[in-house]
C-alpha cells in the first residue's frame, strides 16, 4: 500500500483533507461493486416508498414514515433513491440500479466485504500513524452519484451530522471506487477550513413534530473561488477531517462515480452527542475500528 509520510499527515492538519493514491487495488474496488450490484439486483423498494400519495396530510405522513426509514438505519443496510425516479405506486421509472442514490448506513458491519475493507490493515495502520487511540466505525455509505441526476452535495462539514464534544473526533475515509472527475462530481474543499468551529448543527426533532431532524444554526455562504477540486483515480482515498467544508456538484456526465465512504469516531476522551441522527444500538454498540 501507499506508504503514509509525517509530511503527508502535517498537511492533513493543515488542509483538512489528504488525498492517498491507488490506497486500494482495482481488484478491492471491483469486488465492493460486485457486491453492491448484487445488493441493487436482490433489492425490493422499500414500503414507505411504495404507498400512493393522495392528501397533503398524508404526503406528510409519509415524509414521516421515510424519515423514520432514514432514523433508524444506523445499524441496517438501508436504500435511498434519487429524486424522481419512481413513480407514485413506487415502481421504478428507470432502471432500478440506475435508481439508488446511497446505500447506508452499516454495511461495515453487515456485509463481510466492506468490512473486511473497512477493518483492513492498511486502513488500521493509516489510524494508527494518524495517532488514533480508540476509533470506533460509527456509520458507512455506498454513494452512487449516478449519471446525468447524481445529485450536487451542497458545501458543509460532516460534524454537523456527526457531533462530538470536544470537535475535532471525526474522521472521514472517502475511497474512490471509480475514476471521480470534475466532469462526474468529485470533491471539492475549502483548503484549512476546518479550524474555526462548525456554524451548524442537525438534531433530533422533538417526538410528535412533523419532521425526524432540524438543524440549529445555519450554513454561511461559501465563496466559490474558494474551494479546489479534488479528482482522484479509482483506489484513491481522501482523509476527510470531520469540520473541512466540502461539497460535490452535479452529475451531468455519462459516467457515474461510485464511492465508499465510512466515519471514524476517536472514542478516547470524547462524547457522542444525544441528539445526533445517528446513535449506536444495542444490536450494533460503535466497533473498534482496530479488530
Amino acid at each position: 500500500m501507499a506508504f503514509v509520510t509525517q509530511h503527508q499527515i502535517q498537511k492533513f492538519r493543515e488542509d483538512g483533507f489528504l488525498v492517498l493514491e491507488h490506497f486500494f487495488t482495482a481488484e478491492e474496488c471491483d469486488s465492493m461493486r460486485n457486491q453492491i450490484q448484487r445488493m441493487v439486483s436482490e433489492m425490493e423498494v422499500p414500503p414507505h416508498c411504495r404507498t400512493e400519495f393522495s392528501t397533503k396530510e398524508e404526503e406528510q405522513l409519509q415524509a414521516q414514515g421515510s424519515s423514520d426509514y432514514f432514523l433508524t438505519s444506523g445499524d441496517k443496510i438501508r436504500f435511498f433513491f434519487e429524486k424522481g425516479v419512481l413513480d407514485e405506486r413506487g415502481n421504478f421509472l428507470i432502471p432500478k440500479e440506475k435508481s439508488v442514490s446511497k446505500i447506508g448506513h452499516a454495511l461495515h458491519a453487515h456485509d463481510p466485504v466492506f468490512k473486511q475493507i473497512t477493518h483492513s490493515s492498511k486502513v488500521q495502520e493509516l489510524g494508527r500513524k494518524l495517532g488514533l487511540e480508540r476509533p470506533v466505525v460509527v456509520q458507512s455509505m455506498y454513494i452512487f452519484k449516478q449519471p446525468g441526476i447524481g445529485g450536487e452535495v451542497t458545501p458543509h462539514q460532516d460534524a454537523t451530522f456527526l457531533h462530538t464534544q470536544p470537535l475535532g473526533r471525526i474522521l472521514g475515509f472517502w475511497i474512490a471506487l471509480e475514476d471521480a472527475t470534475r466532469e462526474n462530481g468529485c470533491l471539492w474543499f475549502i483548503p484549512g477550513s476546518h479550524t474555526s468551529g462548525i456554524t451548524r448543527r442537525m438534531v433530533r426533532a422533538a417526538s410528535g413534530t412533523s419532521t425526524c431532524v432540524e438543524f440549529v444554526g445555519s450554513e454561511p455562504a461559501y465563496d466559490n473561488s474558494q474551494f479546489i477540486p479534488l479528482p482522484i483515480s479509482k483506489g484513491g482515498l481522501i482523509l476527510i477531517h470531520g469540520e473541512v467544508v466540502h461539497k460535490s456538484e452535479l452529475n451531468s456526465s455519462e459516467s457515474s462515480r461510485h464511492a465508499f465512504t465510512f466515519h471514524v469516531m476517536e472514542a478516547k476522551d470524547t462524547s457522542w452527542s444525544k441528539e445526533n441522527w445517528l446513535q449506536p444500538t444495542p444490536e450494533l454498540p460503535f466497533p473498534s475500528l482496530y479488530t
